[in-house]
């Protein structure tokens, strides 16, 4: 057994108030929401929200602070409060079926809209009231594996901090900054202010994502805008958008899930874009 604190008590208030945190209302009261596993505690300890640590608490079974050993010690080094647990305590705060023995309390680290757009962002995705919490973490990883700047959630969509959504972004919430509670006008409007095109991604857009590419008009600041796995985008994105634009289907599926369609939308702006700095 690893050095450290003795194992937590199932009725410690500590214990409580993480297993409280399952729920979005103490979430959004105490500013706080749960990571687990390895790499998504990993990343945590490594980001900080503003001058404190991302990472505030690390609850971990013995077998777990053993095998991850070396994140358990970044925990601590980052200033993180680590508190060996039974298998069962983790378990009734865990939110998976099958828990990896690591879960972290982390403080809330969206960042404001005005911050994203100071900061004059080249690719972005906002999300226009997407439900699903595990579409919202997939397009998240996605955005942030293709270089993307920001990411932007309206504010009808799904809880960035929802446990589903935090395990899904696979570490990537801690990647990239993301804003939450924007409403959709305000976010097409601000984008294109600050100079950004917008494209409202639809399977029945008017123009083509080939296109696009072969006419050269998608190297330059681009954001990408998302809408509903059932119903598609609000009407509000479509008006304001600079263009509605439809992923081709060259085969015979009838659509694309949200999470595919947004990983092509912004692949194939972060090449677009490559190829042009590559140009100048």
């Amino acid at each position: 057994m690893p050095s450290g604190p003795e194992l937590i008590s199932p009725r410690s208030q500590r214990v409580s108030a993480a297993r409280r945190l399952v729920r979005r209302s103490f979430r959004g009261k105490e500013r706080l929401f749960l990571a687990e596993g390895p790499q998504a505690v990993r990343e945590a300890a490594a980001h900080r929200v503003g001058a404190e640590p991302a990472l505030v608490e690390l609850f971990a079974t013995v077998d777990a602070a053993e095998r991850y050993a070396d994140i358990v010690g970044e925990a601590r080094d980052a200033g993180a409060r680590v508190h060996l647990a039974a298998d069962d305590v983790i378990a009734d705060i865990s939110t998976t079926v099958t828990p990896q023995g690591l879960v972290g309390t982390c403080r809330f680290l969206d960042t404001p809209f005005e911050d994203i757009l100071t900061a004059e962002p080249k690719l972005v995705a906002v999300l226009a009231h997407v439900r699903d919490p595990g579409n919202a973490g997939t397009v998240l990883r996605c955005a942030d594996a293709a270089g993307a700047d920001a990411v932007v959630l309206t504010d009808a969509s799904v809880d960035l901090y929802n446990p589903k959504c935090v395990r899904a972004s696979v570490g990537s919430l801690f990647h990239l900054p993301v804003a939450v509670g924007v409403p959709v006008e305000r976010a097409v409007q601000g984008l294109r202010d600050a100079g950004v095109r917008v494209l409202a991604a639809d399977g029945a857009g008017e123009d083509d994502l080939d296109d696009e590419l072969d006419n050269g008009t998608m190297g330059g600041p681009t954001a990408w805008v998302f809408g509903n796995e059932a119903w598609g985008l609000p009407a509000e994105a479509r008006a304001l958008a600079d263009a509605v634009v439809r992923v081709p289907i060259h085969g015979k599926a009838e659509s694309l899930n949200l999470a595919t369609a947004a990983a092509v939308c912004l692949y194939a702006s972060a090449r677009a874009q490559r190829a042009r700095r590559a140009r100048s």
